[in-house]
């Protein structure tokens, strides 16, 4: 059996204001591609497809989509769940259609999965649970068994693991009861299958990014590598950008990472997808796949200034991607060279001037200069040296110490006509 683990699709996400819908389109298209050439049976989606719980609807239909191209009328198998970004409800909004393309939705850790029966033309799950499912495949000798674990934050789980807010007991609590829930939902595989887990956590020891944004309500803090079950072929995760292995985890267990570089932080590496196959008593085996549907996010430090800029520009560096831009300057740049700038290249992102007095600052003890001083210097730093008018730090100064005659407080006595 051979199945691609792909996740963290953020669609809908947005660059400083600027669209990704179209790379996400593109990456859509390439993992189709990847599908159909490597001859894929089963599609596996370990959440985050969405950026937030109330995408666009053009984030919506492209979602829409891809699960029915991959899904190829019922062909092949695709298994999706809910990670911490995407509504529960609104992700399985469509689970009764899907259903009959063979694809199966999960976006609640202690949701029942129902089984459909037998069906020698399509995939279907001749037998399923509460967080797993058996699935057959058209063409396939052996059926594999997916154990499902959405994110699984004590909001989502209904439960409240502890009543401390001891960090260290919170997090070991947390991870016994993911442990507890991967047992249980371990004991469902068997040795006639092939066994695969799919879940959304952050395990201890991964690699982050800047662009994993936390949204925790309810809290979900790290779980130990060793709170895999045992007995799985392979564990496909997402929640980190990062494309990388599990160590320390029992079984083979892999982050697939986003398809697109959502944050400068992210660079240095390739994008990709995961492709493993797997049988019945065999170890997996796995390789990556990597994506180049997606924009490079790269900065650029023009220590030299300007003419430094316009140098890099001529040559074409970095043509494709997106540019987040430091450049250092003796006086600030006017309106007409930062549209030639951005005329220049598209996709650059930011301009971030920085000066000698913003460097000697930093240098220096920020506590000596008075407030409103403070405030000058950063208003500089931030606005290409244009300084900020008077009463703009006054108002600031007032925000700062807002108590006057007209200022009520708790403690202040009111006289009500």
């Amino acid at each position: 059996m051979r199945i691609l683990h792909t996740s963290d699709w953020h669609l809908g996400r947005s660059l400083e204001g600027r669209s990704r819908l179209p790379e996400q389109v593109r990456f859509i298209d390439e993992l189709c591609g990847i599908v159909e050439e490597e001859k894929t049976d089963m599609i596996l989606i370990a959440g985050d497809i969405f950026d937030t719980v109330n995408p666009s609807a053009a984030a919506e239909e492209l979602y829409y989509e891809a699960l029915d191209r991959l899904a190829a009328g019922g062909l092949r198998a695709v298994v999706v769940i809910a990670g911490n970004h995407d509504s529960p409800e609104r992700l399985c909004a469509a689970a009764p259609l899907a259903l009959r393309q063979g694809i199966t939705i999960l976006g609640l850790p202690k949701e029942i999965v129902k089984p459909t029966g037998e069906d020698a033309g399509k995939v279907c799950r001749p037998a399923a649970g509460q967080g797993w499912a058996k699935i057959r495949i058209p063409g396939l000798s052996e059926m594999a068994v997916i154990a499902m674990l959405p994110y699984p934050s004590e909001s989502r789980l209904n439960e409240v693991l502890t009543h401390s807010l001891e960090e260290t007991e919170l997090r070991l609590e947390y991870s016994q009861r993911v442990r507890q829930l991967f047992a249980v939902l371990g004991t469902n595989f068997q040795p006639d299958t092939v066994n695969l887990g799919l879940s959304h956590l952050y395990v201890r020891g991964g690699l982050e990014s800047e662009s994993e944004r936390p949204i925790q309500l309810g809290g979900a803090p790290t779980v130990e590598p060793d709170v895999m079950p045992v007995n799985a072929h392979y564990i496909a995760l997402g929640h980190l950008h990062r494309p990388q292995e599990v160590k320390g985890a029992p079984v083979p267990a892999r982050y697939s990472g986003s398809p697109l570089a959502y944050s400068f932080s992210e660079t240095g590496y390739a994008k990709s997808v995961m492709l493993i196959e797997a049988f019945p008593q065999k170890r997996a085996i796995y390789k990556e796949i990597v994506l180049s549907s997606g924009y490079p996010l790269v900065k650029w430090l023009a220590k030299e200034g300007l003419a430094q800029v316009h140098s890099w520009l001529e040559q074409g560096k970095d043509p494709t991607a997106w540019i987040d831009l430091e450049l250092h300057l003796t006086e600030a740049l006017n309106s007409q060279e930062i549209q030639a700038l951005r005329r220049a290249r598209e996709r650059l992102i930011n301009i971030r001037p920085v000066f000698p007095e913003t460097r000697e600052l930093v240098a220096e003890a920020r506590a000596k200069l008075p407030i409103d001083d403070l405030f000058r210097h950063f208003y500089r730093a931030r606005m290409n040296g244009a300084e900020p008018d008077s009463e703009l730090v006054e108002v600031f100064m007032s925000l700062l110490n807002p108590r006057d005659d007209n200022y009520v407080d708790g403690n202040d006595e009111v006289e009500i006509a």
